[in-house]
């Protein structure tokens, strides 16, 4: 992605069987920042399940709280910078972490800030902020392993890509996050030259979740890993 929130590379739709290994592939390994189905439920989930969760009655939750607002509404926007920074008249995540940091408010706009990094191509500076988010939680503690993933490929450090999407693949058991990061891995894998470890990825993914996005379609990457399946 480029270093602006206004220039999202658009996703094609698989036509054919070769097609579509070669589009995924194109997704998850070269456009990994790119976040698509875990960004909508990261949107969805900053606007309410942690406000929720983590609004507590202390004074500093409640503050941390009304200050991230806007700048949560700018992440949902795309408006990354201004999510960041705030726009002069609200603040943006890197100022809550500033004040609030050591409130489950802070924690969150440091996850938030790390989303932003990586979308906008910063990913060294994306990793240092999601290495200090610890939710501990079996949806967003995923997701951040899962950028972390992203970031690590998109620096060329594929081993610690690989290491990072299986955390997050193997975080939780949630239908969306864990099949998707997964099959990152496997086709992190292969990219790797490690056809053996990637098939035995792939075989997770059609036991454990055959009914999610990539279960559907992981028959031809076991058929393109030497694993013909009858």
């Amino acid at each position: 992605m480029a270093n602006t929130h206004t220039t999202h590379k658009q996703h094609p739709h698989e036509s054919g069987i070769q097609g579509s290994v070669n589009k995924a592939e194109d997704y998850y390994l070269r456009n990994a920042r790119v976040i698509n189905t875990v960004g909508i439920v990261i949107i969805l989930l900053i606007g309410g399940y942690f406000g929720y969760k983590y609004l507590y009655k202390k004074p500093r939750e409640q503050k941390a709280q009304t200050m991230i607002f806007k700048a949560q509404q700018y992440l949902a926007e795309d408006s990354l910078k201004l999510a960041l920074n705030g726009d002069g008249n609200n603040y943006g995540f890197l100022q809550v972490i500033n004040r609030y940091g050591n409130t489950k408010v802070g924690d969150l706009a440091r996850l938030s800030a790390g989303i932003c990094y990586v979308r906008l191509g910063e990913y060294q500076k994306g990793l240092d902020y999601l290495k200090k988010f610890d939710a501990q939680d079996k949806v967003m503690q995923p997701i951040a392993y899962g950028l972390m993933g992203d970031a690590y490929m998109e620096l060329g450090q594929t081993a610690n890509g690989i290491e990072y999407y299986k955390k997050a693949g193997y975080y939780s058991e949630n239908d969306v996050i864990a099949p998707l990061y997964l099959m990152r891995a496997g086709l992190a894998l292969e990219k790797d030259g490690k056809r053996g470890d990637a098939a035995a990825i792939y075989k997770q993914i059609k036991t454990k979740y055959p009914l999610s996005t990539q279960g559907r379609d992981i028959d031809k990457y076991l058929a393109r890993v030497g694993q013909v399946q009858e």
